[in-house]
């Protein structure tokens, strides 16, 4: 069996790729990502029409695919995020069907029950065999974790690996295995490192950050949940990673050992690993160079398929177990209710990801952010999107004090009787909006450009087109 192809093209016309088809990408690659737009391009030189993108997420680099609308090769898109200038596009209507927004967990879930159908996917593959066997954490765009694309591989009806690395045979480590790939092809470059990684995900500097961040360690330590066996995510915001800065020597001063850290890993939660404040990591998709180098040289840190991180439909995953974990916000409202999809003028800034995965499961789900931003304030009486509902929230912490879901009583005396500042949300409403004033109602126009999907398939909530 030959599966090596010498073009992209080739790949496509054999994979059967044909107008009105589903095509799905991962987004390992992040901002450095050449695999989507180089996949679109040929299938506009094949004059294909009426595409579906499904991709787990879109960023900046992706801004080929605005001219692929307008020129009809694309006309649906299904993603979990979504930034930059497509995003804005989208906003003001360049799309004539609403984008789809699902979670990191909701996106496998539907691809495996069926509701969800891929004809074709293209596997970006930083390193790759003749037969298929791919890993993520070597090549010249190692990107560490391949977790979004499993599912992808699993159930399309046809898979096309896409690398600048063809190894022996056989590739070892494998995370994706020949048995799901159906044919490889070999170009010059499938992503440009700097865009992949950072190299180094910075904690925050600014003291307000750090004193959300110091409150929110406090807050961890006075739940009840921070003992031996304790589980932990935070994302990668600068104040998210402060949290670890001041958690870590906190659970060595108690001699603590945490069962497992979770999710997009940064080099912050390899430390906590090498330090002995968790037994294993669990990686989704590698943040930075370390994170990377630790996936292909520690067996403690291991690589998860979003099924296993965070799907509603599996038996059951990650997030099911995690005792505590930390999320940001554009905005939050006096319900608790969390926006991450869109700013305060209605244009798309990203999505979910994790974050109503993560909230669902967790047993203490806190969102850490200052009091206003840009003159904002962050508490308003409706968020502009929901993107995960209020009942899943259990804290905010901001510079000015503590808001704890009322369902949470428990938690708040405890907070209180550690001396903490707990304040009613609403007063963190009044305090941000006495600095910046009440915002005014946003104005959008009448057409639908997003909907939301909660884990469980159905609609959170809306997005409308941004009036010009």
């Amino acid at each position: 069996m030959n599966k090596l192809v010498k073009t992209l093209r080739e790949a496509m016309e054999l994979a059967g790729l044909k107008d009105g088809m589903s095509i799905s990408f991962h987004h390992h690659l992040r901002n450095g990502d050449r695999v989507l737009n180089m996949v679109l391009e040929t299938a506009a030189q094949m004059g294909l029409k009426d595409l579906t993108v499904q991709a787990s997420s879109i960023f900046d680099v992706h801004a080929p695919l605005v001219g692929h609308i307008q020129s009809g090769v694309v006309t649906a898109i299904e993603t979990d995020y979504m930034s930059g200038s497509v995003a804005r596009a989208v906003s003001e209507g360049v799309l004539k069907k609403p984008v789809r927004f699902r979670s990191h967990g909701g996106r496998p879930e539907a691809i495996a029950s069926g509701r969800v159908r891929i004809d074709v996917a293209f596997i970006a593959a930083p390193c790759c065999d003749a037969m298929g066997n791919i890993n993520g954490v070597e090549g010249r765009a190692a990107c560490g974790s391949l977790g979004y694309a499993f599912a992808d591989a699993l159930y399309a009806g046809k898979v096309i690996a896409v690398t600048d690395n063809l190894a022996p045979y056989p590739v070892s480590p494998v995370s994706i295995d020949e048995t799901l790939v159906d044919y490889v092809v070999v170009v010059d470059c499938i992503g440009d490192p700097a865009g992949i990684v950072s190299g180094t995900t910075r904690i925050t500097r600014d003291p307000v950050g750090l004193k959300i961040a110091r409150d929110a360690a406090r807050v961890i330590e006075h739940s009840g949940l921070l003992q031996d066996g304790f589980s932990f995510q935070t994302g990668a915001g600068g104040a998210s990673l402060a949290v670890t800065q001041y958690l870590a020597p906190v659970m060595r001063e108690k001699g603590i050992v945490g069962s497992f850290g979770l999710g997009g890993i940064t080099g912050y939660m390899v430390d906590m690993l090498n330090d002995g404040c968790f037994r294993s990591l669990l990686d989704v998709q590698c943040f930075d160079l370390k994170a990377v180098a630790s996936l292909r040289e520690n067996p403690n840190h291991q690589e998860i398929s979003a099924m296993r991180y965070a799907s509603p439909g599996s038996k059951s995953s990650a997030v099911d177990s995690l005792d505590v974990v930390i999320l940001g916000a554009t905005e939050m409202d006096v319900d608790f209710n969390v926006n991450v999809h869109t700013d305060s003028n209605g244009y798309i800034i990203g999505g979910s990801g994790g974050h109503s995965d993560t909230a669902a499961g967790a047993k203490l789900t806190m969102i850490v952010a200052p009091l206003f931003r840009a003159r904002l304030p962050i508490v308003t009486d409706r968020v502009t999107t929901v993107s995960t509902p209020g009942s899943t929230v259990d804290v905010l912490v901001t510079q000015r004090g503590i808001a704890v879901n009322p369902a949470k009583p428990q938690l708040a005396g405890a907070l209180k009787d550690a001396g903490l500042s707990v304040v009613p949300i609403e007063a963190l409403r009044d305090l941000a909006e006495r600095f910046t004033g009440k915002p005014e109602k946003l104005r959008h126009g009448n057409r639908v450009v997003g909907e939301v999907e909660y884990r469980d398939g159905r609609v959170l909530d809306r997005i409308y087109n941004v009036e010009g």
